[in-house]
């Protein structure tokens, strides 16, 4: 367990400490209420405060993890320019590209960082593409490193595979 959760977890106790010292007195905290209904409304209050910690961050469990050993370079022609719907900017870009007679879908990075380094990309555009091939779930797709598009070199992740946009 880390550090943060670890934390979160303090301080819920130490609030739920706080909240049955106050609700146990009958009648202080709630006139005319019972020892029984102060406990009820601290056992809602408990639950609602566990459940962030019960449910977690499932985005985390899903996101690929760039395999250095499946890395490689290939040329590829842009089929298709996959971006996220305004408002999910943070959301990963994808391409379609056609590496040869096979159809890969490429992972790029979150729109928001392809803006922010004013890049675009258009159908039948060349690219040299180095990208890790991995399985995601029946698919194999390619987490992108690096594009050249000409004379200009994106990068999408240091030498080790891990986002620079992070």
């Amino acid at each position: 367990m880390n550090a943060p959760s670890l934390q979160k977890r303090s301080t819920i106790s130490q609030s739920a400490v706080w909240l049955y010292s106050y609700l146990a007195e009958p009648g202080v905290a709630l006139p005319n209420s019972s020892a029984s209904s102060c406990k009820s409304l601290l056992l809602v209050f408990a639950v609602v405060c566990a459940l962030p910690l019960i449910a977690g961050n499932p985005q985390e469990t899903h996101r690929p993890k760039y395999d250095l050993s499946t890395e490689s370079k290939m040329k590829a022609t842009v089929q298709e320019v996959k971006l996220p719907a305004k408002g999910s900017e943070k959301e990963i870009a994808h391409l379609l590209v056609k590496v040869g007679t096979d159809t890969f879908d490429v992972y790029l990075c979150p729109k928001a960082f392809l803006d922010d380094m004013g890049v675009n990309f258009s159908q039948g555009e060349e690219i040299v593409l180095t990208g890790s091939r991995i399985k995601q779930g029946e698919a194999e797709v390619i987490l992108a490193r690096e594009i050249v598009m000409g004379t200009d070199t994106l990068v999408l992740r240091d030498e080790k595979g891990k986002p620079v946009w992070g």
